[in-house]
């Protein structure tokens, strides 16, 4: 049997928060021996200005020439301002470098292309890994996605292991899937013997940017905006019948795949709602093209807290919808109440990474 080692994962997405997931889990790589601490890291608030301007010449570049400059920039700070929290994370908790394993770094995705019709993927994330292990004197395991794409991957989800590992630990059997709910939304399913994971569509990306876009806010707080807002339906049934959600599984999605433009024209309300519906509707195609269709999700990463989007799933895609934490599993993307040294109950890294 293989010996459960600690490990500390670290986690941000592209939806741009602001904020790093810090946590620590013993594992095999297989299994959860223990659930460690956790934490909700708020950059520096001169970091994510710097990530945003990589994110933005990133979709100019789309892979073609010499790298933006912005990308050095951007990858040395976050690199730095995660290793800070990796060593705060430590100190708070007593957990001495020496006891960890290694600490995952995912890096920040700034563009990602999935396979397409036998051309091969390509993906970039901000990470640098070596500079992490020297300045912790740790192994630090980063770049997850690279070699998967490189070898003919989708290199995205990043978490279907770990969610089946949670999907054991509850005892729950091929009627719940797990749905992450990040920039990007993402399914995990598994039946006993066949694991299946893949990007269903957008998640929190476009709902943000459109109230950003409207000098609302940085979200749509509560889902208020939603809820005070019709749904275009007519345009929600034209987005839904897109051929990518129709394609069979697998397949990823770069966070920019799907944009706030699909509620051009319409209210800031409206488009909040329509964009929230979107989401919603996108999850149900994706639960029927399984092989058998789940009767309850439990929902992971930051739009849990959006009761809009959780609303819209249960009605739109016909299932029942779990808050993560309802059933033990730490959805992450929020503060813990508790003293640093908290031990979940369930997830501390319940939340894709992917993105």
């Amino acid at each position: 049997m293989t010996k459960s080692l600690w490990a500390i994962g670290l986690m941000t997405g592209t939806v741009l928060d602001g904020h790093i997931d810090v946590a620590a889990i013993r594992t095999d790589g297989e299994t959860i021996g223990e659930f460690g601490s956790y934490d909700l890291v708020a950059y520096d608030p001169a970091v994510t200005p710097l990530i945003e301007a990589a994110v933005n010449d990133a979709l100019d570049w789309q892979f073609e020439g010499d790298e933006p400059a912005s990308f050095a920039i951007a990858e040395q700070r976050l690199t730095e301002a995660q290793t800070e929290a990796v060593a705060a994370f430590c100190e708070a908790n007593g957990l001495p470098r020496a006891e960890i394993a290694a600490v995952g770094f995912h890096g920040q995705t700034v563009l990602h292309r999935p396979p397409e019709a036998g051309v091969p993927g390509r993906t970039r994330q901000l990470g640098d890994g070596a500079l992490m292990a020297r300045m912790l004197g740790i192994t630090v395991v980063h770049d997850f996605r690279s070699a998967d794409v490189a070898a003919g991957g989708q290199g995205a989800p990043l978490s279907p292991i770990y969610h089946r590992a949670m999907l054991e630990r509850i005892g729950a059997g091929p009627e719940t899937a797990i749905l992450n709910l990040g920039g990007v939304a993402n399914l995990t399913s598994f039946d006993g013997e066949r694991l299946i994971a893949f990007d269903t569509g957008p998640a929190n990306a476009p709902i943000n940017d459109w109230i950003k876009a409207h000098g609302a806010g940085e979200m749509d707080r509560d889902g208020r905006l939603a809820f005070a807002g019709t749904v275009d339906e007519g345009r929600l049934a034209r987005l839904l019948g897109h051929p990518w959600l129709g394609r069979p599984y697998p397949k990823s999605l770069d966070r920019f795949s799907f944009k706030m433009a699909m509620a051009d024209g319409l209210s800031l309300e409206d488009g909040a709602a329509t964009l929230t519906a979107f989401t919603a509707g996108a999850v149900g195609r994706a639960l029927d093209i399984l092989p058998a269709r789940p009767e309850r999700l439990i929902v992971c990463g930051g739009g849990r807290h959006n009761p809009a989007i959780m609303a819209a799933i249960e009605t739109r895609a016909g299932v029942t919808v779990v808050d993560a934490d309802a059933v033990g599993l730490r959805g992450m993307r929020s503060r813990p109440s508790a003293s640093p040294i908290w031990r979940c109950a369930g997830s501390p890294i319940c939340r894709s990474v992917f993105r």
